[in-house]
Protein backbone atom coordinates (compact mmCIF):
# COMPACT_ATOMS: atom_id res chain seq x y z
CA UNK A 1 0.00 0.00 0.00
CA UNK A 2 1.18 3.76 -0.84
CA UNK A 3 -0.49 6.52 -0.03
CA UNK A 4 0.14 10.92 -0.32
CA UNK A 5 -0.88 13.62 1.66
CA UNK A 6 -2.77 16.41 -0.32
CA UNK A 7 -5.26 19.24 -0.02
CA UNK A 8 -9.16 19.42 -1.04
CA UNK A 9 -9.59 22.18 -3.85
CA UNK A 10 -12.98 21.64 -4.75
CA UNK A 11 -15.61 19.61 -7.18
CA UNK A 12 -16.28 19.61 -10.50
CA UNK A 13 -17.63 17.08 -13.19
CA UNK A 14 -16.27 15.90 -15.94
CA UNK A 15 -17.76 13.68 -19.12
CA UNK A 16 -16.30 10.02 -20.04
CA UNK A 17 -15.99 8.33 -23.25
CA UNK A 18 -19.82 7.49 -23.57
CA UNK A 19 -21.00 10.99 -22.68
CA UNK A 20 -21.62 10.92 -19.36
CA UNK A 21 -21.37 13.22 -16.87
CA UNK A 22 -18.99 12.21 -13.31
CA UNK A 23 -19.31 14.44 -10.24
CA UNK A 24 -15.47 14.40 -9.35
CA UNK A 25 -12.96 16.15 -6.84
CA UNK A 26 -9.79 18.08 -7.33
CA UNK A 27 -6.77 16.94 -4.73
CA UNK A 28 -4.24 18.81 -4.60
CA UNK A 29 -1.52 15.89 -3.50
CA UNK A 30 1.75 16.32 -2.75
CA UNK A 31 4.70 16.14 -3.59
CA UNK A 32 5.57 14.94 -0.18
CA UNK A 33 8.87 14.79 1.56
CA UNK A 34 10.06 11.94 3.39
CA UNK A 35 11.11 13.05 6.92
CA UNK A 36 11.38 9.98 8.89
CA UNK A 37 12.27 6.23 8.48
CA UNK A 38 10.71 3.67 10.31
CA UNK A 39 12.53 0.09 10.60
CA UNK A 40 11.84 -3.21 12.51
CA UNK A 41 15.27 -2.98 14.13
CA UNK A 42 14.63 0.56 15.31
CA UNK A 43 11.03 1.03 16.18
CA UNK A 44 9.59 -2.05 15.73
CA UNK A 45 7.68 -1.72 12.84
CA UNK A 46 8.43 -0.59 9.10
CA UNK A 47 7.27 2.92 7.91
CA UNK A 48 7.75 6.38 6.56
CA UNK A 49 6.41 10.06 7.93
CA UNK A 50 5.70 11.86 4.63
CA UNK A 51 5.59 15.88 5.34
CA UNK A 52 3.60 18.06 3.13
CA UNK A 53 2.91 21.83 2.83
CA UNK A 54 5.07 24.46 3.50
CA UNK A 55 5.59 26.57 6.55
CA UNK A 56 7.02 29.49 7.76
CA UNK A 57 9.85 29.03 9.85
CA UNK A 58 9.18 31.83 11.96
CA UNK A 59 6.20 29.48 13.09
CA UNK A 60 7.97 26.07 13.78
CA UNK A 61 9.36 24.99 16.89
CA UNK A 62 13.14 24.07 17.45
CA UNK A 63 12.57 20.56 17.99
CA UNK A 64 10.46 20.62 14.32
CA UNK A 65 13.28 22.54 12.47
CA UNK A 66 16.00 19.75 13.77
CA UNK A 67 13.90 17.18 12.80
CA UNK A 68 13.23 18.50 9.46
CA UNK A 69 16.89 19.51 9.46
CA UNK A 70 17.70 16.13 9.66
CA UNK A 71 15.78 14.92 6.19
CA UNK A 72 17.38 18.57 4.38
CA UNK A 73 13.87 20.07 4.10
CA UNK A 74 11.82 23.39 4.80
CA UNK A 75 9.20 23.32 7.49
CA UNK A 76 5.98 21.42 6.60
CA UNK A 77 3.02 21.98 8.30
CA UNK A 78 1.10 18.56 7.69
CA UNK A 79 2.77 15.21 9.17
CA UNK A 80 1.58 11.45 8.35
CA UNK A 81 2.95 7.89 8.85
CA UNK A 82 2.11 4.95 6.31
CA UNK A 83 3.54 1.81 8.34
CA UNK A 84 3.30 0.56 5.23
CA UNK A 85 4.62 1.77 1.66
CA UNK A 86 4.97 -0.35 -1.94
CA UNK A 87 8.78 0.66 -2.46
CA UNK A 88 11.15 1.82 0.54
CA UNK A 89 12.63 5.00 0.40
CA UNK A 90 15.27 6.90 1.56
CA UNK A 91 15.36 10.05 3.88
CA UNK A 92 14.71 13.27 2.13
CA UNK A 93 13.44 11.37 -1.36
CA UNK A 94 10.20 13.12 -2.86
CA UNK A 95 6.72 11.53 -3.21
CA UNK A 96 4.52 13.23 -5.99
CA UNK A 97 1.32 11.89 -7.86
CA UNK A 98 3.59 10.08 -10.04
CA UNK A 99 3.03 6.72 -7.64
CA UNK A 100 -0.86 7.15 -9.43
CA UNK A 101 -2.00 6.02 -12.19
CA UNK A 102 -5.17 7.04 -13.92
CA UNK A 103 -8.20 3.78 -13.53
CA UNK A 104 -6.54 3.04 -9.59
CA UNK A 105 -8.84 2.75 -6.92
CA UNK A 106 -7.87 4.82 -3.39
CA UNK A 107 -9.62 5.83 -0.39
CA UNK A 108 -9.58 9.14 1.07
CA UNK A 109 -9.39 10.04 4.78
CA UNK A 110 -10.56 13.50 5.67
CA UNK A 111 -12.60 15.43 8.37
CA UNK A 112 -15.66 16.15 7.55
CA UNK A 113 -17.55 19.72 7.97
CA UNK A 114 -18.22 20.27 11.55
CA UNK A 115 -22.56 21.01 12.30
CA UNK A 116 -21.97 22.07 15.89
CA UNK A 117 -24.60 21.03 18.08
CA UNK A 118 -27.72 19.19 16.07
CA UNK A 119 -31.27 17.45 16.39
CA UNK A 120 -32.12 14.12 16.32
CA UNK A 121 -33.20 14.94 12.50
CA UNK A 122 -30.53 16.24 11.01
CA UNK A 123 -28.00 14.23 12.96
CA UNK A 124 -29.63 11.02 12.55
CA UNK A 125 -32.59 11.36 9.83
CA UNK A 126 -35.34 10.91 12.20
CA UNK A 127 -38.32 12.05 10.55
CA UNK A 128 -40.30 13.79 13.38
CA UNK A 129 -43.74 13.28 14.79
CA UNK A 130 -45.17 14.47 11.05
CA UNK A 131 -48.46 14.87 11.05
CA UNK A 132 -50.26 17.68 13.61
CA UNK A 133 -52.64 15.80 15.33
CA UNK A 134 -54.17 14.98 18.36
CA UNK A 135 -52.74 18.21 19.90
CA UNK A 136 -49.71 17.67 18.40
CA UNK A 137 -48.82 21.85 18.37
CA UNK A 138 -44.65 21.87 19.31
CA UNK A 139 -42.98 18.04 18.79
CA UNK A 140 -42.64 17.84 15.20
CA UNK A 141 -38.75 17.65 15.70
CA UNK A 142 -38.66 16.19 18.85
CA UNK A 143 -36.70 12.92 19.52
CA UNK A 144 -39.60 10.77 21.42
CA UNK A 145 -39.38 8.18 24.09
CA UNK A 146 -35.91 7.65 25.58
CA UNK A 147 -36.75 3.97 26.64
CA UNK A 148 -39.15 2.10 29.54
CA UNK A 149 -40.29 3.54 32.85
CA UNK A 150 -39.39 1.15 36.15
CA UNK A 151 -37.31 -1.23 34.16
CA UNK A 152 -34.64 -0.66 33.02
CA UNK A 153 -34.58 2.74 35.10
CA UNK A 154 -32.25 4.13 32.43
CA UNK A 155 -31.41 5.14 28.92
CA UNK A 156 -29.79 2.60 27.14
CA UNK A 157 -25.82 3.31 25.87
CA UNK A 158 -25.78 4.22 21.92
CA UNK A 159 -29.42 5.94 22.36
CA UNK A 160 -29.55 8.60 19.37
CA UNK A 161 -29.80 11.65 20.60
CA UNK A 162 -28.99 15.69 19.37
CA UNK A 163 -25.56 16.27 19.62
CA UNK A 164 -22.06 17.57 18.13
CA UNK A 165 -22.33 16.36 14.75
CA UNK A 166 -19.59 16.26 11.59
CA UNK A 167 -15.79 17.60 12.62
CA UNK A 168 -14.86 13.39 12.97
CA UNK A 169 -12.59 11.19 10.69
CA UNK A 170 -14.24 9.57 8.06
CA UNK A 171 -13.14 7.58 5.01
CA UNK A 172 -14.75 7.30 1.39
CA UNK A 173 -13.01 3.61 -0.08
CA UNK A 174 -13.32 2.61 -3.48
CA UNK A 175 -12.68 6.22 -5.29
CA UNK A 176 -11.34 5.96 -9.08
CA UNK A 177 -8.92 8.47 -10.32
CA UNK A 178 -10.05 9.64 -13.72
CA UNK A 179 -7.29 11.80 -13.97
CA UNK A 180 -3.73 12.58 -12.73
CA UNK A 181 -1.84 15.85 -13.78
CA UNK A 182 1.94 15.27 -12.90
CA UNK A 183 2.97 19.09 -13.33
CA UNK A 184 0.25 20.61 -11.31
CA UNK A 185 0.53 18.14 -8.71
CA UNK A 186 -3.49 17.38 -8.97
CA UNK A 187 -5.39 14.19 -8.48
CA UNK A 188 -9.07 14.29 -10.21
CA UNK A 189 -11.31 11.37 -8.36
CA UNK A 190 -14.82 10.44 -8.92
CA UNK A 191 -17.30 11.09 -6.15
CA UNK A 192 -17.20 12.99 -3.13
CA UNK A 193 -14.79 13.37 -0.14
CA UNK A 194 -15.02 15.07 3.35
CA UNK A 195 -13.94 18.20 4.07
CA UNK A 196 -14.02 21.36 3.56
CA UNK A 197 -12.17 23.33 0.69
CA UNK A 198 -8.06 23.86 1.40
CA UNK A 199 -8.65 20.84 4.16
CA UNK A 200 -5.65 18.51 4.43
CA UNK A 201 -6.73 14.83 2.79
CA UNK A 202 -4.87 11.19 3.11
CA UNK A 203 -5.14 9.25 -0.01
CA UNK A 204 -4.14 5.39 0.35
CA UNK A 205 -3.78 3.48 -2.67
Amino acid sequence: MSGIIGKKVGMTSIFDADGKNIPCTVIEAGPCVVTQVRTVDKDGYDGIQLAFDEKKEKNTTEQLKGHFAKANTTPKRKLVEFKTFEDAKELGSTITVDIFAEGDFVDVVGTSKGKGFQGVVKRHGFGGVGMQTHGQHNRLRAPGSLGASSWPSRVFKGMRMAGRTGGARVKIQNLQILKVYAEQNLLVVSGSIPGAKGSYVIVDK
